[in-house]
């Protein structure tokens, strides 16, 4: 199976973005919230739409800057989980497809509402079929948008423009009728201001969309000028039409009225639509009451309610299947969903997964409002996340990170911080009510100063249920990658004498191995003709914590000139073996920390070590090597040495696979090959199982194999030189490797596996190699760039 990860087709520019991110948020925040909103707060809702979408604002700068630098499918969940590590993006990942698929289900069932009572004013088949008449209609076209994900982003697209062009056509007719007639508002805020800060939270799944667009932004083209224009403009617009809406509708109808409406916006525009009436009488021919024009507006917002809540579901179904995917993608989810489909080119299993857990909350009768909340609390705890990992990537800067549009410095770091900050805050107010609840246990009351709310249990529940995920199944998957150490700690460029040198790291620390080492590190440096190069030999006493590190040297005099005798050496090895050498003698109470300070400093291309070739307690290889082996940022290599001298060595063996590491083994081996004076032969060995239980089964095997010797050779760049190949057919790779190293006097074995020291540092295979064969064994791996642990990072800045 390829390792090649897959990828989605570029489908979408700014029109189909801006569109898709548009159709969700002008959707039931347009045709269903006005009722909820002036009866929480009157005209005072205009302020709880508008500073919503200065939230949303905030959120879309962030997310504007984290989408152009890493424009992947996922959007929020993406960037935290890079950011932030698998811990938060199981959180988030979890988060933003509950929270899709419960506004998906909130559209779904405003459908059936306005489809069949809505309708049913104007259609008499539509009308009185009742709450199961709302659910199958629900159930139906959540299952019809659900296929058309399924078979395609361009249809998506195409249905997506025609519905959300049609809207916005509908609202500012609206909104021009209505400013005509008018408006006239008596009370601004009869309820107080705090309804008005709750009423934020009630509104704020309509401001859900711009995300859909970052959740697709590996399907836009030229991310980097669509991705922040679509996402800005998605949030502006509606929010400017919120406002509109509000202020029309509330200076339009008396607000008891409005709030005991089901369809408030076509009360609305059968008021306003009726002066329509008189402003054509003049027409020959035209004769319209004030009665049908106000009956043909109400249908009107009526047709376009149906249209706005297929477009918000077709929209969130869209963005849920993508998040799907790309936790699949990060192994957070089972593999199995990372998958696109040969001919619609669509991660149908992600798609298809998202339906059915769409249909199943439409199908047990969870409420409008709860929905709907549960999406906006979800929402929020993903904003704020966002906003800490803009922080955080800023800071660590890795490589990987460029994005072409950044929050201007005249905003920076404030609309992060206050955009974390004001997330916070309304998640505060929609989680608890601000009145005491008492709680008793036993015969002890426990007042409590406020109040949890459904839906903060519900979210609550919800993010927790992404941590246990986390613990349970994707710590021991997904790789950690958490840039939190390299935000707190930022690295500074390392000093080096000359930018062009090659170094080599070579910790020693017994005289019996230490030529060997040093030869097996002369062969790598010599490699390098085109730039310095040089080895450092390096030796660590290691000091008890108890004792200052001043105080031993002072007091062990033994230990100090033992360490210079072996420096020594290494320097008049060094002269024998013709390369440049540095020593570095260190004392230190954490000899692998000591090692990679080192390797930092140097800013090494290679570190090599001697292993005794046993585990120890509590550690895979050693309580040094593990840290050097498991975090230094340059090429590592294991050498357990065998009964012959290294020196003595004429046949080289390479373990050939198609691990990341295995060209990097053989690198090592064509560098000890080629600076080896006694014409020493290397032989590039793979292990292949049976093919089939055919005659040609092991001939088909052998050219399998033959094919992977092949693209090593070329991968490590070493097909310039001469090399035997090997291929053994076994179904027991371990013993055919182990076997075949008894005919060789040095083993290469590249690393296998990527991951923390105390799952294994090398991989099953190489270490079986190296306890089970005699001959010298060396194991390498390429450079490790696991981002810094926060433990790390704390050590860093604050332990001196």
């Amino acid at each position: 199976m390829s390792n090649t990860d897959q990828e989605l087709a570029r489908d979408l520019g700014f029109l189909e973005a801006y569109t898709i991110g548009l159709g969700t948020m002008i959707g039931a925040g347009i045709f269903v919230l006005p009722k909820i909103a002036a009866e929480q707060a009157g005209p005072a809702s205009m302020v709880s739409f508008f500073v919503g979408g200065m939230v949303s604002l905030f959120a879309a700068l962030s997310l504007s800057e984290l989408a152009t630098g890493m424009p992947k499918a996922g959007g929020s969940y993406y960037y935290v989980n890079r950011a932030l590590g698998p811990f938060f993006g199981s959180i988030v990942g979890w988060g933003m497809w509950a929270g899709l698929t419960f506004a998906s289900a909130f559209y779904m069932i405003g459908f059936g509402q306005y489809l069949l009572p809505g309708l049913g004013e104007y259609v008499g088949v539509l009308a009185g079929w009742g709450d199961l008449g709302i659910t199958v209609a629900a159930l139906a076209m959540a299952a019809l948008l659900t296929a058309v994900n399924y078979y395609g982003v361009k249809e998506t697209s195409a249905l997506q423009n025609v519905i959300v062009l049609t809207l916005v056509g509908l609202v500012l007719a609206f909104l021009g009728l209505g400013a005509v007639t008018g408006p006239t508002i008596t009370e601004f805020n009869p309820n107080g201001w705090p309804a008005v800060a709750a009423t934020i939270g009630t509104v704020y799944v309509t401001f859900i969309g711009f995300e859909v667009i970052a959740t697709s932004a590996e399907e836009i083209k030229n991310p980097s000028r669509n991705l922040p224009l679509a996402m800005i403009a998605a949030v502006v617009t509606p929010t400017l039409m919120y406002v509109g809406v509000m202020f029309v509708s509330t200076g339009t109808i008396d607000i008891p009225v409005l709030a005991g409406s089901d369809v408030p916006v076509a009360l609305v525009a059968r008021e306003i639509f009726q002066p329509l009436a008189g402003a054509v009488s003049w027409l020959p021919f035209v004769s319209v009451q004030p009665a049908t024009a106000g009956s043909v507006g109400a249908l009107a917002m009526i047709v376009g309610a149906v249209l706005a809540t297929v477009s918000s579901a077709n929209a969130s179904i869209l963005s849920a299947a993508r998040v799907n995917f790309a936790m699949g993608r990060d192994k957070i989810l089972v593999n199995w969903l990372n998958e696109v489909h040969d001919r619609f080119r669509t991660p149908y299993r992600a798609i298809a997964a998202t339906g059915v857990i769409t249909l199943l909350l439409i199908g047990i009768g969870v409420g409008v409002g709860t929905l709907a909340e549960v999406a906006s609390f979800m929402y929020l705890v993903t904003y704020a996340l966002v906003h800490v990992s803009v922080v955080v990537l800023r800071r660590a800067n890795p490589d990987t990170y460029d994005p072409a549009f950044r929050i201007p410095a005249v905003l920076y770091p404030v609309v992060p911080v206050l955009g974390a900050a004001a997330c916070v805050a309304v998640l505060v107010q929609m989680s608890v009510t601000f009145s005491p609840m008492t709680i008793g246990v036993a015969s002890v009351a426990v007042v409590l100063p406020v109040t949890p709310t459904p839906v903060g249990a519900i979210g609550t529940v919800l993010v927790a249920f992404g941590i246990a995920w986390y613990y349970c199944y994707a710590r021991a998957r997904a790789p950690s990658q958490s840039l939190v150490g390299d935000a707190l700690a930022p690295s500074s460029s390392p000093d080096t004498d000359t930018p062009d040198t090659y170094t080599v790291v070579v910790p020693v620390a017994n005289p019996d191995t230490e030529h060997d080492l040093l030869r097996m590190a002369a062969a790598s440096a010599h490699a390098h003709t085109d730039a310095h190069a040089e080895v450092i030999a390096v030796n660590v006493i290691e000091v008890p914590r108890q004792t200052s590190l001043s105080q031993d040297l002072a007091f062990e005099e033994e230990r100090v000139e033992r360490q210079q005798e072996l420096l020594d050496a290494a320097s008049a090895a060094a002269a024998d073996l013709d390369v440049r050498l540095r020593t570095r003698a260190v004392a230190s109470h954490d000899t692998g920390a000591a090692i990679l300070d080192v390797i930092e400093d140097t800013a090494a291309d290679h570190v090599l070590l001697g292993w005794g070739g046993t585990r120890r307690r509590d550690h895979v290889l050693g309580s040094t090597i593990d840290p050097v082996v498991g975090h230094a940022s340059c090429d590592a290599t294991l050498v357990r040495l065998g009964p012959a001298a290294a020196g003595d060595a004429s046949d080289i063996m390479v373990l050939a696979g198609e691990g990341p590491h295995a060209p990097v083994a053989a690198r090592r081996a064509a560098e000890f090959v080629a600076a080896d004076e006694t014409d020493a032969s290397l032989t590039l060995l793979n292990v292949q199982p049976p093919a089939d239980d055919d005659d040609d089964a092991d001939a088909s095997a052998t050219e399998r194999g033959a094919a992977v010797i092949d693209a090593l050779a070329e991968r490590a760049g070493i097909k310039y030189m001469t090399y035997d190949t090997e291929v053994v057919v076994s179904t027991d790779t371990e013993a055919a490797v182990i076997d075949a190293a008894a005919d060789f006097d040095m083993v290469y074995a590249g690393a296998t596996r990527s991951g923390p020291v105390s799952q294994a540092v090398f991989g099953s295979i190489p270490e079986a190699v190296g306890a089970g064969v005699d001959q010298t064994v060396v194991m390498a791996r390429g450079p490790d760039n696991t981002p810094m642990s926060v433990r790390d990072a704390i050590t860093r800045r604050f332990g001196g």
